[in-house]
């Protein structure tokens, strides 16, 4: 076991060391804070703190860890050996950086609970992230320093024992629109056939009529080939369910209609599934209390996973809000309009509340890449795509991580705007997979 000597033990100290070692890691340490233990300690050791004991591996602390509440933090970012660091300490230390602050810094998402601009959904834009404007977004920095890390203790003590994990590919699939033209009901029926009459789109209402007629398959309908693919290169899956009522950003089918229920019982059977709050949830604990609810009685189970439609995340509230429902893994951890890693980790980790200054029990999964990001925000055509996926899936598998993507049953239906992305997700859960 590793002995880490600090001078005091705090909430952020212990959440961001326990995410690092036994998370990351998986090596065990105890801390102290006598320095006579310490010193007389003959087992791997190292100290955390504004000066070395003896000669011990050394990190500088900067003061985040160490602190309470939420202040302008000075930050500087600069290279280092083909990496990003902040939190800058001094060149001659073992580390010119202090990796610990920095990783708090990321994963609590220490600068959303900072002033900034949000966008027209009332989202924290990439483009504020200290990780899009200092370039890197797309890297796992938090995994490559726990590593760094361990190699540099490794050095000092080759018989420290950890545990190696393992790479791990999880496709996770929105269903916010189950199908395009099944079982709308008749006014969102007749509606949509005036307005394709209106715009003279008569492919679209020839389309609709024959799906009606049972002559056509439905274009979402894509499931069997999720399924297809899932067993071709066996890899888990995670289907989250838009359940939440009519409006403008929330038009699944009704959670009342019997077909629907049964689609969502059947993927239940083979896969996990778990609540997509709707758009109108956002602060809202009761709706998202009454979705997960129509959820569980679909698939007659408990309901513990979840992902925010449109990605709404606001902190603390949106978190808070899902502990208060029983939501125990939340994957709503990325960017909509860039791919990722937006709390610079590729490992789930646990929800620190920076507002009441304690870890809680809600596990954050984050995912790198998006359809709707790559197609509508960065417009990459779909022969262009893998070469945004494939350093992302080589970026994880790097440091052991979990990539996680997020796709749509529609965006593999070939039609407009979707032709071509098929063969996209094909392509990434073979790579992923590997």
């Amino acid at each position: 076991m590793l002995l880490v000597f600090v001078r005091s033990i705090t909430p952020r100290l212990r959440y961001t060391f326990d995410f690092i070692f036994r998370d990351i890691l998986g090596m065990e340490y105890s801390f102290t804070q006598d320095a006579d233990q310490f010193s007389f300690h003959t087992g791997p050791r190292m100290s955390y703190t504004d000066r070395p004991v003896g000669d011990e591996p050394f990190f500088f602390a900067t003061s985040l860890l160490f602190e309470k509440g939420v202040h302008q933090q000075e930050i500087s970012v600069f290279d280092w050996e083909s990496g990003k660091v902040f939190f800058a300490t001094h060149p001659k230390f073992l580390l010119p950086f202090d990796p610990f602050a920095a990783t708090f810094y990321l994963v609590s998402r220490y600068e959303e609970y900072l002033p900034h601009k949000r966008d027209q959904h009332d989202r924290f834009d990439a483009r504020e992230s200290l990780a899009y404007q200092k370039g890197f977004l797309h890297l796992p920095v938090v995994d490559q320093w726990a590593y760094r890390i361990r190699d540099l203790l490794l050095h000092h003590f080759p018989g420290l024992t950890y545990q190696r994990r393992s790479y791990q590919y999880i496709s996770t699939v929105d269903i916010d629109n189950a199908w395009a033209y099944r079982e709308k009901g008749f006014v969102r029926t007749v509606g949509a056939l005036g307005k394709a009459l209106f715009r003279f789109d008569f492919s679209s209402m020839v389309d609709r009529c024959a799906v009606l007629l049972g002559s056509r398959k439905d274009p979402y309908d894509t499931y069997e080939l999720l399924n297809i693919l899932q067993q071709r290169y066996r890899y888990p899956s995670i289907y989250f369910v838009l359940l939440g009522d009519y409006g403008e950003y929330d038009r699944n089918v009704s959670p009342y209609r019997r077909a629907f229920q049964s689609l969502i019982k059947s993927l239940a059977d083979y896969n996990r599934c778990g609540i997509h709050p709707s758009y109108r949830s956002g602060g809202d604990a009761e709706r998202v209390r009454l979705e997960k609810g129509r959820l569980r009685k679909m698939i007659r189970r408990d309901v513990t996973d979840s992902r925010q439609h449109f990605l709404r995340i606001r902190f603390p509230d949106t978190y808070r809000n899902l502990i208060d429902c029983d939501i125990t893994d939340d994957y709503s951890m990325g960017y909509a309009n860039e791919t990722g890693f937006r709390a610079g980790t590729c490992t789930p980790f646990y929800f620190y509340d920076l507002e009441q200054e304690h870890p809680t029990h809600l596990r954050i999964h984050p995912f790198a890449v998006m359809d709707a990001t790559l197609r509508f925000y960065q417009r990459v055509r779909p022969e262009e795509a893998m070469g945004t996926v494939g350093p992302l899936i080589k970026a994880v598998k790097a440091v052991d991580g979990n990539f996680v993507s997020l796709w749509h049953n529609e965006s593999l239906s070939e039609r407009e705007p979707w032709v071509g992305w098929r063969t996209v997700y094909e392509e990434l859960v073979k790579s992923a997979s590997a």
